[in-house]
């Protein structure tokens, strides 16, 4: 069974009740989740060994969030326990043609506040084949902008492969801070997960004849920008999730991957969204999970993409599919008839 490790951030997320507006009523739904912890989640539905490691504090908010994991089955024996708080996300969804919105609490919290000597990435990465993180946890400092390079370096004298989704957050570090921290990381990177506005954010890398606003991408583009961004780091592949926003309740979804000679485009999705957030980070899942299981650079793709469509479709951070439920929808069922 692989063994895929990762490191980043998971917060409280608090909600309204359904499509609410904030405080529109006096509830709000919390639950946990966050990029990397997101990430974990999946690939321990789909059977592998999979491992999360963080800093939380030792406090009931801080088990909830341990327990939380631990519900799906990820390994939280590598988490380190300190600090005085879980950081807080409020979400407001979106509907129609009103976007969700992203309110961050996270200042000092367990994971911002961390240092090096909270990991020893030797007895983390022990038995480990796959490392993920994302561009959000280096976001969080300069301190974590280290951490993540330690647990690279400690990585590839392993052997184990890395991956990165850029997922760039201009409420957590400006453009320039991005740029100069990932062109540091990325130099580790094999796999490198991104977007139509990541690559440019980060890097000032465009997919020429695209608006991702106005609904139109363009294919040739995008292979222009995974090809760049694979000569400028040496990337053994690059995954970019396409997605044609029509409203905040209704977006068509696809994916792109190039393997340093051939790019493979999945089938498109038409999504009537339920939950965005964790879409990329599913994604991000299939992909590493498809990746590990032997498939093919096609396969690969459509397993990631289905598996981010079905997210779309389930409240909450966390991706609750099994394989046989991605692989249905990724060779072409995907009518959502009644299963009796």
């Amino acid at each position: 069974m692989s063994r895929v490790v990762t490191f980043g951030e998971i917060m409280l997320r608090l909600a309204p009740n359904g499509y609410m507006r904030f405080f529109q009523d006096d509830q709000m739904q919390a639950t946990f989740g966050g990029g990397e912890a997101n990430v974990a989640v999946s690939l321990a539905n789909y059977g592998l060994d999979s491992v999360y490691v963080t800093k939380l504090p030792q406090n009931s908010i801080g088990q909830a969030a341990v327990n939380s994991l631990r519900y799906f089955g990820v390994d939280t024996t590598k988490i380190t326990r300190g600090g005085e708080r879980v950081g807080i996300y409020f979400l407001e969804k979106g509907a129609s043609q009103r976007g969700s919105v992203c309110i961050y609490d996270r200042k000092y919290s367990a994971i911002q506040q961390a240092n090096s000597e909270d990991f020893d990435w030797d007895a983390i990465f022990e038995g480990a084949d796959w490392f993920h993180f994302t561009g959000i946890t280096p976001a969080l400092g300069n301190n974590l902008v280290e951490i993540c390079k330690q647990a690279c370096i400690a990585a590839k004298k392993r052997g184990v492969k890395i991956s990165c989704d850029l997922n760039y957050r201009g409420k957590l570090w400006t453009r320039q801070e991005a740029n100069q921290a990932m062109t540091e990381l990325c130099q580790y990177v094999d796999v490198c997960i991104s977007n139509e506005e990541d690559a440019k954010d980060v890097f000032g890398i465009e997919a020429e004849g695209s608006d991702i606003y106005g609904g139109k991408l363009n294919h040739e583009g995008y292979k222009s920008v995974a090809k760049q961004l694979a000569d400028k780091f040496g990337f053994e592949k690059v995954a970019i999730t396409l997605r044609t926003s029509i409203s905040a309740s209704d977006n068509d979804w696809a994916g792109m991957l190039y393997d340093g000679e051939d790019y493979y485009f999945s089938k498109s999705y038409h999504l009537h969204i339920v939950d965005r957030v964790g879409g990329g980070d599913s994604f991000g899942g299939g992909l590493i999970y498809s990746l590990l299981s032997g498939k093919s650079g096609k396969d690969a793709i459509e397993f990631a993409v289905a598996a981010s469509a079905l997210k779309h479709s389930v409240e909450g951070d966390y991706n609750r599919v099994s394989v046989a439920e991605v692989e249905k929808l990724a060779k072409g069922d995907g009518s959502g008839r009644v299963q009796r």
